[in-house]
C-alpha cells in the first residue's frame, strides 16, 4: 500500500475532527482549516491509490 494512502487517510480524519470541533465551538477559521485538510487528505489518498494501481498493473 502506498504511503500516500495512509497519510491521506490520517489527514482526512484529522481534518474532519478539526472541522467538527470548529462547528461545535463556532470557530469558522478552524472549521474551514479542517475542511481544507480533510479534502487535501482525500486528494492525497487518491494519489496513493493511483500509484498502487500503476504498480499493480505494471507487474
Amino acid at each position: 500500500m502506498d504511503k500516500n494512502r495512509v497519510e491521506g487517510t490520517k489527514h482526512e480524519v484529522k481534518g474532519a475532527l478539526k472541522e467538527g470541533a470548529g462547528k461545535v465551538t463556532g470557530n469558522h477559521a478552524k472549521e474551514a482549516a479542517g475542511n481544507l485538510e480533510k479534502n487535501a487528505g482525500k486528494v492525497q489518498k487518491e494519489v496513493g491509490k493511483a500509484a498502487d494501481d500503476l504498480r499493480k498493473n505494471k507487474h
